[in-house]
C-alpha cells in the first residue's frame, strides 16, 4: 500500500531510523514492523489477513479510521487516503479497494 503522513514531523520520525528511535523509545522495533507489513500489502484487506496486527476500524468520534497494534496500548492509527472512500453497498468501508492510507498517529486512545 501506499502510505503518505498526516504531518511532515511524523514522515521524518517513522522514516529515520535514528529519529523513530528517539521518539518511541521501545516502540521503535514494532513499529518498524507495522510500516513494513503495510507497506507490503497491497490492499487494506491484505494487510487485515495479518493477524499479529489486528487491523481493525474504529467507532464514535474516530469512525473512518483504523488501527493496528503496536504493543499494550499503544495502535499506529490511519485512514484511507482515497477521495471519496471506497465504500460497500451497504456502507461500509471496502477494505479490498483501499490501496492508500494516511497515518494520523501512534499513540494510546484507551
Amino acid at each position: 500500500m501506499e502510505i503518505k503522513f498526516k504531518t511532515k514531523k511524523l514522515e521524518r520520525e517513522l522514516s529515520d531510523p535514528r529519529k523513530l528511535v528517539k521518539s518511541f523509545g521501545v516502540l521503535s522495533k514494532k513499529i518498524n514492523q507495522r510500516l513494513k507489513e503495510i507497506d507490503s500489502a497491497a490492499t487494506l484487506e491484505d494487510l487485515g489477513k495479518i493477524r499479529s496486527t489486528n487491523c481493525h476500524e474504529l467507532e464514535g468520534k474516530r469512525k473512518g479510521e483504523f488501527a493496528i497494534d503496536i504493543s499494550g496500548n499503544f495502535r499506529l492509527i490511519f485512514n484511507p487516503d482515497h477521495i471519496p472512500t471506497p465504500r460497500k453497498n451497504d456502507g461500509g468501508i471496502d477494505w479490498r479497494l483501499v490501496e492508500r492510507i494516511e497515518i494520523i498517529s501512534i499513540e494510546d486512545y484507551h
